[in-house]
Formats: structure tokens, C-alpha cells, sequence
């Protein structure tokens, strides 16, 4: 079994010193300090680069610089995805956001863990879980996803919050460790009328 096959199997993988894996781990870095050098106003360029990185895009997605991750090709976006400045996505395994996901500033999804094992540890191994993220879910700035996580449908994960369990459908979860506040109800459709701070 090859150190690409244990780590799509969730397994103990030589992540450090495999030359495959370095090879693409160092092509994917080109790809993304290349990307984060673009001047803003070149969106068609911008796009057309995340396109070559990622495994699966929608037609319509927007990740603002600085943006990093470890392989690209193990990222999937959906329709209307946007992130914001800072994200940083180690994709060992597969970290797919379905439709009109928000991610705001600082935030991480991390798929990579290591070994409590300290000679496993200086080894260089390392496992990759997969993280799923539902359609239309908006996660707050400097939130931490990870490995192994699944964010439901129409959820919203707290600023700040580390994600280290499953959180289910349309529910407020934040915090560290993350836990759901409440549930999403139809009253929060009013809580910010359109123009309320107006003067």
C-alpha cells in the first residue's frame, strides 16, 4: 500500500519524507503563493488560477488572499462560496462546503493530525480525516475545524470556536470545544430588518 493510499484510508501515513507527496505538497505552495501575488482587480486571473488548484469549484466562488493549502486537489466548493482573507486549508483528505458557504477572516480547516505516540509522532506520520461542510453555512472569523468534522446544513459556528465534533442542521454552535447554542427559528429571519440603523 502506497503512503498515498494509507492516508485516503485514514491511516498512519509517512506525510514528511514520502518524495511523492513532498513533490505535491511543494507544487501546491508554488500554486498558492502565486495566487496570493495577484493583484486584487485581476479576478479573471484569480479564478482561473483557483480553478487549476482545487479538485471541484461552482461557477460562482470568491476566496480573498491570503489563501493556502496543502494539496488543492482534495478541495471541493460549491456555488457561492466565499472566503475571506486568511484561510487555511490542510486538505490530507477531502474538505468539501457545499453552496453558499461564508467563511469569514483567520479560519482553518485541518483534516492532518498527529499521533499521541511521540516515536510515531518524530516519525513523520501523520493521519488525514475528511471535513464535510453543508449548504449554507456561514462560520465566524478565527474558527478552527478539526479533522474528521461534519457541519450541517444551514448552520453558524461562533467566532473563535474550535469545531473538534459533528455539528448538526440549523443550529448556533460556538465555542471551545464547540457545542451547540440553539437552534436557528423562524424569529431570526427579523432580527436584522433591512435598514433598521438607519438614520
Amino acid at each position: 500500500m502506497t503512503e498515498k493510499e494509507k492516508r485516503a484510508q485514514g491511516l498512519l501515513y509517512d506525510a514528511n519524507y514520502n518524495p511523492e507527496i513532498s513533490q505535491e505538497l511543494l507544487a501546491c505552495k508554488d500554486i498558492c503563493f502565486q495566487y496570493n501575488q495577484i493583484l486584487p482587480s485581476h479576478e479573471e486571473e484569480r479564478c482561473a488560477l483557483m480553478k487549476q488548484l482545487l479538485g471541484k469549484t461552482g461557477k460562482a466562488f470568491c476566496i480573498q488572499p491570503p489563501f493556502w493549502c496543502d494539496f488543492g486537489y482534495n478541495i471541493e466548493i460549491g456555488e457561492n462560496f466565499y472566503a475571506n482573507h486568511g484561510c487555511i486549508i490542510l486538505d490530507g483528505a477531502k474538505v468539501t462546503f457545499g453552496d453558499n458557504v461564508f467563511v469569514a477572516p483567520n479560519c482553518g480547516f485541518h483534516t492532518a493530525g498527529h499521533p499521541l505516540d511521540v516515536e510515531q509522532r518524530n516519525q513523520g506520520l501523520e493521519y488525514a480525516w475528511p471535513i464535510t461542510v453543508g449548504d449554507n453555512v456561514w462560520i465566524g472569523a478565527n474558527v478552527t475545524v478539526l479533522p474528521g468534522v461534519t457541519i450541517g446544513s444551514g448552520s453558524v459556528i461562533g467566532a473563535g470556536s474550535v469545531v473538534n465534533r459533528d455539528i448538526p442542521s440549523g443550529v448556533i454552535a460556538a465555542g471551545n470545544p464547540c457545542r451547540v447554542v440553539r437552534e436557528i427559528t423562524e424569529e431570526d429571519r427579523d432580527r436584522y430588518r433591512r435598514g433598521m440603523y438607519r438614520k
